[in-house]
């Protein structure tokens, strides 16, 4: 028996027998509801033994049998009749539990969360994807089907550059993009934020100033995807059909993720550039630590950006030297990962300002925790198979969270077995939907995850879409291309440039830019042309640097 937690009240299991009884009674359980009919395998006992067995340790027993893959709206009804009516917690099982969750799902109605109930039920091992169309019908949400031919998810960096993309070369295409935020940021500034450089200000814009007048803007969240019926559903399960659909909504920065991160966070010392309102508060430390610990963390990859979270430790390190505290200041970098940084080429670069700036590293150290009053923090050591965890103190942290797709996305089957979007890594196409393409943080091709290589993605993905909408199989192919500037010092930055498999892509002649070591051209490049380029060129359509070629797929 493995007994699963679906919520405070409702368990799921696979087939029970007696003899699982008294575990099942030491988790609290009182109503044992069993969706398996009798006599469909040899492993089973019939319901009346387990019935007798059950009250005599005073638990209740209810038999709503369902054939396998056969689950009725009926039977969803009496399930949730059953589930009202019965003393809780209630476990229910067949013969893997599917029927169970199934039921489960479908007797929640108008009431759930779409996007909650298939992220809870793929956590616990279930696809609910394929019952999607009748919690739709369910609602009555399927008359009244909104259409368009692009569809865009996610209206960040991906998807505001690939719809202007779409629209420089087709200005009549119907195009909706989704994304109920209201504000957009340029999140490659907060690195100079945290280190005094820009103002937060500069990095914010509404997005309503971004969003092209002649596409339509569609201010809900994404619950799920019903690929199949090519549709997108949206909260309050309101489907929308598309002919192509774009996904790019970014990651999510799971702040949980790090046991007492969120109580502390923009306060105690304890702080991060990966939030706007926080990037501000690592300035402040930066500026008022004289003496002390000052503690940097990576967390394991993927994530937004390789490069930020040493960025913003060379930058506080060099405003401590140059107010003449640095010797006083004990810097410690600790990396989840093995390396200093996953392109050989621009470590040399890297360790000079590491031995400039004494700063301690530490591999194979993941931060799981942190105590902010107590000033204390816990990493995971791992060297091979051999676990441990270290303590150390500080008095400054800059904390980089663990990172992931945004939880519509994880539940849905459009991911790979790591929780990402499965695409093929040069055309941006889903590998099963061929109507489907992706960019930016959420899919699994093996490159940076930069703004830069979202600059890219977009036009390769517009090309790509529009060539499929017209039937061609000639797409044009995306090399893999990131950009880091990775800040050592204020004037200095060594612009890393590369693409899959590490292969060195710089934008300029060595002889003019030299990205491997540090160049003040490099530092005028992010500090004064790139933020242009990203508001009045990639948002709007305008393809620097980038000229899409069609092949044969």
């Amino acid at each position: 028996m493995k007994l699963k937690q679906v919520n405070s009240d409702f368990f799921l299991s696979d087939q029970i027998i007696q003899q699982d009884l008294e575990k099942i009674a030491e988790e609290g359980i009182k109503t044992i509801l069993c969706n398996r009919p009798d006599g469909e395998g040899a492993d089973q006992p019939n319901i009346i033994e387990i019935e007798q067995a059950a009250k005599k340790i005073g638990i209740q027993v209810e038999y709503l049998p369902v054939t396998s893959g056969k689950v009725t709206d009926g039977q969803a009804k009496e399930f949730k009749k059953i589930y009202q009516n019965a003393k809780i917690p209630i476990l229910a099982f067949c013969r893997t539990g599917t029927r169970s969750i199934t039921l489960w799902a479908l007797s929640q109605g108008r009431e759930q969360n779409l996007e909650q109930t298939l992220l809870t039920a793929k956590t616990l091992g279930y696809d609910l994807h394929g019952i999607v169309p009748r919690i739709l019908q369910q609602t009555n949400s399927q008359s009244s089907t909104e259409k368009h031919t692009v569809v865009v998810v996610g209206a960040g960096a991906g998807g505001i550059s690939v719809a202007a993309s779409l629209l420089s070369r087709q200005p009549d295409l119907d195009i909706a993009i989704i994304d109920p935020a209201e504000t957009h940021y340029y999140q490659p500034g907060w690195t100079m934020v945290g280190g005094g450089i820009f103002s937060p200000e500069k990095t914010v814009r509404s997005m309503c100033d971004l969003i092209p007048k002649t596409m339509k803007w569609i201010k809900h969240a994404v619950a799920a995807f019903d690929p199949e019926n090519k549709q997108v559903i949206l909260e309050g399960c309101k489907p929308l059909s598309y002919e192509a659909l774009i996904i790019c909504p970014g990651l999510k920065l799971n702040w949980h993720g790090i046991e007492g991160l969120v109580e502390t966070l923009g306060k105690n010392g304890v702080t991060s550039n990966y939030r706007y309102d926080l990037a501000p508060y690592t300035w402040k430390l930066v500026q008022n630590l004289k003496k002390g610990k000052a503690v940097f963390t990576q967390p394991p990859m993927p994530i937004k950006c390789a490069g930020a979270p040493q960025k913003a430790m060379y930058l506080s390190a060099d405003h401590w030297r140059k107010q003449g505290v640095l010797h006083d200041i004990q810097i410690d970098f600790f990396n989840t990962g093995a390396v200093l940084f996953g392109v050989q080429a621009y470590v040399p670069a890297l360790m000079e300002y590491v031995r400039k700036y004494g700063i301690n590293l530490n591999f194979n150290h993941q931060l799981i925790k942190v105590d902010g009053e107590q000033k204390q923090a816990w990493f995971e050591v791992t060297l091979g198979e051999n676990k441990s965890i270290v303590t150390t103190d500080f008095d400054m942290l800059h904390v980089v969270p663990p990172q992931q797709a945004p939880d519509f996305i994880r539940a849905s089957n459009l991911v790979d077995a790591t929780g990402w979007i499965d695409v093929k890594q040069d055309s941006l196409q889903h590998k099963k939907y061929s109507d489907i393409f992706a960019l930016g943080d959420v899919m699994n091709a093996p490159n940076a995850k930069t703004a830069a290589a979202a600059r890219k993605q977009a036009p390769i993905v517009a090309v790509n879409v529009l060539q499929y909408l017209k039937g061609s199989e000639k797409f044009a192919h995306y090399d893999g291309y990131g950009s880091c500037p990775l800040t050592v010092e204020r004037g200095k930055i060594v612009l890393a440039e590369f693409g899959y498999g590490g292969k060195l892509l710089p934008s300029f002649p060595k002889w003019f830019l030299d990205g491997q070591q540090p160049s003040r051209l490099a530092w005028l490049l992010k500090e004064q042309i790139l933020p242009p380029i990203y508001w009045n060129g990639m948002l709007k359509g305008h393809e620097w640097l980038v000229k899409p070629k069609l092949t044969s797929n």
